[in-house]
């Protein structure tokens, strides 16, 4: 199998930052989103689309960040 389409960018999500990237692999994408700082993964998605894909890599890492408490330093 051979990846196609490969896409890496960094967005931000309720402050934090997020690694999302995305790829097609025999005609379905793949998305993962990743938190940047502790690098710990957060979705893995699949779509008929790139947009589809990403949306439910972006919503899944919305729900879990938005559970993470910020302690002040």
């Amino acid at each position: 199998m051979k990846v196609e389409n490969f896409t890496e960018r960094k967005i931000e999500i309720d402050g934090w930052p997020v690694n999302l990237v995305s790829y097609q692999i025999a005609g379905t994408y793949h998305c993962r989103a990743d938190n940047v700082s502790p690098g710990a993964g957060l979705a893995r998605t699949t779509g008929a689309t790139r947009e589809e894909a990403e949306e439910k890599a972006i919503a899944r890492a919305k729900e879990l960040l938005g559970r993470t408490r910020r302690h002040e330093v």
